[in-house]
């Protein structure tokens, strides 16, 4: 008796791990037209990046205007459901950006009035949490035996923004469907290897953890620099055994390391933290912010962000 209650507990506790598992293990995603697609149709507008002018989507006026791209996205969104993607909805996130818009715009650093420089893609990324972005292109073409679509379905990590996976393809010809059901029928036939690609990014990141950077600088009105010793070791040193001890087995690498700059890429953090809250390069940063304000090092520490996968510590004053 006592076997059996003990083999009953060992299979229970495998179930409920296997189902969390199962249950965390899905990446949120998020589908946009792809910046061809928006350059073709217009609907770019100019953002200033601290002083350099560039071209980027409008994804609000798309949205608006367009009278298919709702429709293909809610096309390809229901296939990836189908399939257990959970979907963050753009064109609602995008509304909510905007209610957030005029206390964005008040917002200024305290030390030097500098405001908030954030493209409208980050700030969406921000707002929307999502793992993946998806980016669709597509054309219709008439041949004498019917419209035939062409697409382009690109998925990014939305924290390195690095392609993660790709499909191509062309419907058959057709001349009675509208735009949305081409496209479906074009993409369905190669979904599954797509979803495959996506979850096999996701199992990764999973196992060895989510990919970010993190860049230590100095302002230059501190008195110390990176190489300054502390308890007989470099500040250099004291950071650099604090990523191994808090990187998902240790994983990062430092690019760069001198007096005033030390840059780690490819810094995997976990998926979430022990409250199952998605971590993103800010939540990592903070802890190393906390890290680095309490004693020994008593530290005056700014962070910043650029996007979801980047945090910039700055050390001397905020």
């Amino acid at each position: 008796m006592k076997k059996c209650t003990t083999l009953l507990m060992i299979i229970g506790f495998w179930v409920i791990s296997f189902t969390t598992y199962s249950q965390a293990k899905k990446p949120t995603l998020m589908i946009l037209p792809s910046d061809n697609w928006c350059e073709q149709r217009y609907f770019m507008t100019d953002f200033d990046n601290q002083g350099t002018k560039q071209k980027v989507p409008n994804y609000k006026q798309a949205f608006q205007e367009d009278t298919e791209i709702g429709q293909v996205i809610s096309k390809i969104g229901s296939m990836m459901i189908d399939r257990g993607f959970p979907l963050k909805d753009a064109e609602q996130e995008l509304k909510a950006i905007e209610q957030r818009a005029a206390e964005d715009n008040m917002t200024a650093s305290t030390a030097s009035g500098a405001s908030l420089s954030e493209s409208p893609l980050d700030k969406l990324k921000n707002r929307a949490k999502a793992d993946i972005v998806i980016q669709i292109w597509w054309k219709v073409s008439k041949t004498e035996q019917g419209k035939v679509i062409s697409f382009v379905l690109e998925a990014f990590d939305a924290y390195t923004s690095k392609r993660i996976a790709a499909s191509t393809g062309n419907g058959t010809p057709n001349n009675t469907d509208i735009v949305p059901v081409l496209l479906q029928n074009a993409i369905l036939a190669n979904i599954d290897t797509f979803a495959a690609q996506l979850q096999a990014h996701f199992d990764d990141m999973f196992a060895n953890g989510r990919e970010v950077r993190l860049t230590i600088k100095k302002w230059n009105s501190w008195d110390k620099d990176l190489e300054t010793e502390i308890d007989g070791e470099e500040i250099t040193d004291h950071i650099t055994k604090w990523m191994d001890e808090n990187t998902v087995k240790g994983r990062f690498n430092k690019t760069d390391a001198s007096e005033s700059v030390i840059r780690f890429e490819q810094v995997r953090i976990p998926l979430f933290d022990d409250k199952n809250k998605a971590l993103d390069a800010r939540d990592f940063g903070k802890k190393l912010q906390k890290f680095l304000k309490a004693a020994p090092y008593n530290f005056e520490v700014k962070l910043m962000t650029r996007g979801l996968g980047e945090a910039i510590l700055v050390l001397g004053e905020k």
